[in-house]
């Protein structure tokens, strides 16, 4: 070791590194993701909101250092359109193992699936972050040793920084004591150096410990890797799940935006965990399939011609009248004809819409209805896509939806849904949850319906409703009944449409739906939503 430096001059060129290693310290972050306020205020208001991101928090935080600032990492790569990480040197050595957990997850193509359901969704985000909790805590704990290590660098990254404040201000005591000539007292020039060397020393175990923590490092990475594909596969898996599910009950993206966090979630556990949960992908089928139906069906569609008519269908004029509309001489009789509804036309056959009062769905749920059929589809998991869908068709066309549940002749149950007013998912699913038991009656649930139709008539003056009836059972109703109800069908102009479910009663005519409905079909594979299709074309 060299003579110590007495001169001021000589001592500042030495300490020069230290002096600036103290003044301009670079920031270090200890999040991940580069977030902007409008970030940060949607990752606080979602933590707040979500009891579950609570809880992992602190379960986390009891066992492993600095998971909130992991959990907001998790959250915003899923939130932001387009995340951007910071470089690993930009990190405050504490955090590395985060930064290397979050750029595993970033950057595996199942995390690019994800933000496919989540990417500007703050609720999708946080259930993502829930849905890799278990993949979190692996690579924690697989992460330990690195983790160590990064504590060892942080602790020594510190050390380095104290002992080059010391070298500064041993510095400054120097200067305070050096005569005019710049010649430093001695013991003053001895502190300075030795800060020098400490600092020095100091540099040597910070580059040391950096060095082990970028090595312990790498040998978790492979680990942390493997395991953030298969998080950010599942959370991806149960996200599409949840978009799958809201689509399947008819909770349109716009509906799910404007609803609060804790109401989200809530919907989203009933409609996992309700009486039909199992059924929504059942559910959803049927309503897309009675949608396409429904694009089918086109008042007056032609059909087989049957023959030529008169009128003023522009679609169906017969060539030789067309032809008219070619010689000037001609088209004024054209025209006239065709004002006075004279034009020949072809005549057609084919399915006709004729329906313009409400859609009343009669669905049994009697005892034999929670039996299941081929596949393992319940008879009344059908039943009710079958009437979820024709609450669809009742919106579509703005016309009323009235569900029925009935079962013995005293239970019964009536869920109206109005044209005008919004069908809130939660009285949807009061509809479709409801299970009454017990035997079976007609007369009853038959009669509250055609009391809804004649109510309806005197209301608004419509007529031509359309009753569904539902059940996989057979009863009989009295003489009496059944001549008020045809009085009814003729002064109303109601139709009713039957479905038999379930063999081997559905497989065999009964007689009383054949008297009781104008169109009667039997389902006999509960896994076919297709079977009932042509009931959205004449409905």
């Amino acid at each position: 070791m060299g003579k110590t430096p007495s001169k001021l001059n000589e001592l500042a060129s030495r300490a020069g590194k230290w002096l600036g290693l103290s003044a301009a310290a670079p920031e270090r972050h200890t999040t991940a993701v580069v977030a902007d306020r409008f970030d940060q205020i949607a990752w606080r208001d979602t933590y707040e909101q979500s009891a579950g991101l609570r809880d992992l928090a602190e379960e986390l935080n009891e066992r492993y250092d600095y998971t909130t600032d992991l959990l907001t990492d998790a959250f915003l790569g899923a939130y932001k359109v387009s995340p951007r990480l910071r470089e690993r040197e930009e990190m405050d050595p504490s955090r590395l193992v985060n930064h290397q957990v979050i750029t595993s997850l970033v950057e595996s193509m199942e995390f690019a699936e994800l933000r496919r359901e989540t990417a500007g969704d703050p609720y999708a985000a946080a259930m993502a972050v829930l849905a890799q909790a278990a993949a979190l805590r692996r690579m924690l704990e697989r992460s330990r040793d690195a983790q160590e290590q990064a504590e060892q660098a942080k602790k020594a990254q510190q050390d380095t920084e104290g002992a080059a404040t010391a070298v500064g201000e041993a510095l400054q005591q120097a200067a305070d004591g050096a005569d005019e000539d710049g010649t430093v007292p001695a013991p003053a020039a001895d502190a300075v150096q030795q800060a020098i060397e400490a600092a020095e020393a100091a540099e040597a175990a910070a580059q040391q410990a950096a060095q082990d923590a970028a090595q312990a490092l790498v040998a978790a990475a492979p680990g942390i890797r493997a395991a953030a594909r298969n998080a950010a596969a599942k959370a991806a898996e149960a996200a599409r799940e949840e978009a799958a599910l809201m689509r399947a009950w008819g909770v349109d993206s716009g509906e799910l935006e404007r609803m609060p966090f804790g109401r989200r979630a809530r919907l989203a556990e009933r409609l996992r965990t309700g009486r039909l949960g199992q059924w929504a992908e059942l559910i959803g089928r049927f309503r897309q399939m009675a949608s396409g139906e429904c694009a089918r069906k086109v008042e007056n569609a032609a059909g087989e011609l049957v023959g030529v008519t008169l009128g003023n269908d522009l679609s169906r004029v017969i060539p030789s009248e067309l032809a008219n509309l070619g010689l000037p001489e001609l088209r004024a009789v054209f025209a006239a004809r065709y004002a006075a509804g004279e034009l020949m036309l072809y005549d057609s056959q084919g399915e006709q819409t004729t329906g313009q009062g409400a859609i009343i769905a009669c669905v049994d749920t009697s005892h034999s209805m929670y039996e299941a059929g081929p596949g393992g589809v319940t008879r009344e998991a059908w039943a009710k896509a079958c009437a979820l869908a024709l609450l669809d068709q009742a919106r579509r066309a703005k016309r009323d939806f009235v569900g029925i549940l009935f079962s013995a002749a005293d239970k019964i149950q009536v869920f109206r849904f109005p044209a005008g007013q919004p069908a809130g998912i939660a009285h949807v699913l009061d509809f479709a949850e409801t299970f009454l038991g017990g035997g079976t009656s007609y007369q009853r649930p038959l009669t509250a319906a055609g009391e809804l139709l004649e109510e309806e008539f005197n209301d608004a003056a419509r007529t031509r409703g359309d009753i569904v009836m539902i059940t996989d059972d057979e009863c009989g109703v009295t003489e009496e009944w059944m001549r008020g109800w045809n009085d009814a069908k003729h002064l109303l102009g109601f139709r009713v449409f039957g479905v038999a479910i379930g063999a081997p009663r559905a497989a065999e005519a009964s007689s009383v739906l054949d008297a009781l409905c104008d169109n009667l079909r039997s389902i006999e594979d509960l896994t076919d939503v297709h079977a009932a299709a042509d009931l959205f074309r004449v409905i």
